[in-house]
């Protein structure tokens, strides 16, 4: 069993943040591996009539799907954990060559508060490994910031057409803690 502490909110609204930003900015297909620090936006979508949700067996599918929903007239944002950037190094490639909007949610783990080890080496690279890859990276620490973090990010992604991760610290959606 787990829990989640140290989240700077005890009901976060940030997630309807984020999914209020999706819809102004008409994104259709959101491609996730199954994480619970996006769990309440991946309800969100689910429940949606605008948005497919699209569980993933690994991230890199995901990037390989939205340049297909691109070409089919579509946005899309890939929805990950820290950990699946590193599965995703290769396919990362594959952006500025097809020169398609790129958006990432990207729930951090391997800093504040973390409890598995095995989940600090990717999580301390996440951000140089997005960079080196060609992707601008924003950081959302605290439900504050949230909305403006991602307007820009949006913004950047759609109409810019500069492949962006946004960062969501593991402040932000708390540290998980097992207990027994």
């Amino acid at each position: 069993m787990h829990a989640r502490a140290d989240a700077s909110d005890t009901a976060p609204s940030w997630p309807d943040d984020i999914f209020a930003t999706l819809q102004r900015f008409d994104v259709r297909q959101v491609p996730y591996v199954p994480d619970a620090g996006h769990s309440k936006l991946i309800q969100r979508v689910l429940a949606s009539p605008t948005m497919r949700g699209i569980p993933l067996t690994t991230e890199e599918e995901g990037i390989a799907l939205l340049a297909g929903a691109w070409t089919g007239g579509q946005r899309g944002v890939l929805l990950m954990q820290s950990s699946g950037v590193g599965n995703c190094i290769n396919m990362l490639s594959l952006i500025p060559i097809l020169r398609f909007p790129f958006l990432s949610l990207v729930t951090m783990r391997g800093e504040w508060g973390e409890f598995n080890p095995w989940q600090v080496p990717m999580g301390s690279t996440t951000q140089g490994v997005l960079e080196l890859s060609g992707i601008k990276v924003l950081r959302a620490s605290n439900a504050a910031e949230v909305p403006a973090v991602l307007e820009a990010a949006a913004a950047q992604a759609y109409n810019a057409l500069t492949p962006t991760a946004v960062l969501l610290s593991q402040r932000l959606i708390g540290a998980k803690v097992f207990t027994k």
